[in-house]
């Protein structure tokens, strides 16, 4: 997996413990996400989801990766290799900086992540965004998921499945 290849315009590198206070600055600008998901960010819960596996997932299927414009971290993205099949993806957390947003950015990293998954051999992203959520909604949507189902999973929070083919 090159990640470095999820995007053509920013750098993308796999994201440390030393980089978990640009990640809580960046969490930090997005209250709305926060409202619907209301275990705000913090230190010990991003070091947590740094390493926090599905079942049957080994840390080499993990990518916790940080999408930089030069210095400044502009998106952090969760992914997972090979989930919950082995041609699927799977995006258990994006965020973008909201300096970036509403400009086309999240989506344009998207874009290119699909393409760049396509070219890899996979045929599906999946990921999940908590039900009532009007901007996740809005934006997973918008860039080509659908929605294929619900559940009561995510420490007790109503979620909606979507997913995307390549």
């Amino acid at each position: 997996m090159n990640i470095q290849s999820f995007s053509k315009k920013f750098a993308v590198r796999v994201l440390e413990k030393s980089d978990i206070s640009k990640v809580l600055f960046l969490c930090k600008g997005n209250e709305l996400y926060y409202e619907y998901c209301p275990v705000f960010a913090t230190r010990e819960n991003i070091l947590e989801d740094m390493t926090a596996l599905p079942p049957k997932k080994t840390p080499e299927d993990k990518f916790y990766v940080g999408f930089f414009d030069a210095r400044k971290l502009v998106a952090v993205m969760d992914f997972i290799r090979g989930y919950p099949e082995e041609k699927t993806a799977f995006i258990g957390f994006f965020m973008t900086d909201k300096s970036v947003q509403n400009k086309g950015t999240g989506s344009m990293i998207i874009g290119e992540l699909c393409e760049y998954l396509s070219s890899a051999g996979f045929s599906a992203v999946r990921l999940a965004w908590v039900k009532g959520n009007p901007q996740a909604q809005h934006f997973w949507l918008k860039n080509g998921f659908s929605k294929i189902g619900e559940t009561h999973d995510t420490n007790g929070h109503n979620v909606v499945l979507a997913e995307r083919k390549l």
